[in-house]
């Protein structure tokens, strides 16, 4: 059955980016995209995806001339206005609630799951609808002190998979749903 999955990577002290929103310390670190918990495996299942403005934002001013990097449709939660991508890009631009998106999200990916980008927000949005099933992160030996955090909100999870993958260490959550 598909899930929905949160999809990350954080620092030690679990930030996801910086106050500034930079990932100069994730992309400055080793891994094996098709090593334990790697992106290659891990996006060979995804059918849709669901992101924030700032995540969105973030893509655009980081990767301005580059091709929408994902072939599924893509939710972006926003309440900005963000010009419409010339490529050819399923991109998707949402203010309706979650549930209902998520409902959508479903539709398109099929037998596949749905990854929930970022951020962490957004993430626990997902959760506190009961609509996230999973949380796969992973570790950097970094720390950042202060930045934008994994997930604001408590999630209770349940850890089903721990492992290496070049300097990250990597944990797969189920998440528990409250009764």
């Amino acid at each position: 059955m598909p899930r929905t999955v949160y999809y990350t990577a954080t620092t030690l002290d679990g930030f996801i980016a910086t106050p500034d929103h930079s990932l100069d310390w994730l992309l400055s670190r080793s891994t094996d995209g098709s090593g334990p918990m790697g992106y290659d495996t891990f996006i060979a299942d995804i059918g849709a995806l669901a992101m924030g403005a700032q995540t969105y934002r973030w893509l655009l001013d980081n990767h301005p001339t580059v091709e929408w990097p994902y072939s599924m449709p893509s939710w972006v939660f926003t309440h900005q206005r963000f010009p419409a991508r010339g490529d050819g890009a399923d991109v998707r631009f949402t203010q309706d609630p979650i549930p209902v998106v998520h409902e959508q999200m479903t539709a398109a990916a099929g037998e596949r799951n749905v990854w929930i980008v970022g951020g962490g927000p957004l993430a626990a949005q997902f959760a506190e609808h009961g609509l996230l099933d999973e949380v796969c992160v992973s570790i950097a030996p970094v720390t950042l002190g202060a930045g934008r955090p994994l997930l604001p909100r408590h999630v209770e999870l349940i850890l089903t998979e721990l492992d290496r993958n070049g300097e990250f260490a990597c944990a797969r959550y189920d998440v528990v749903r409250s009764n």
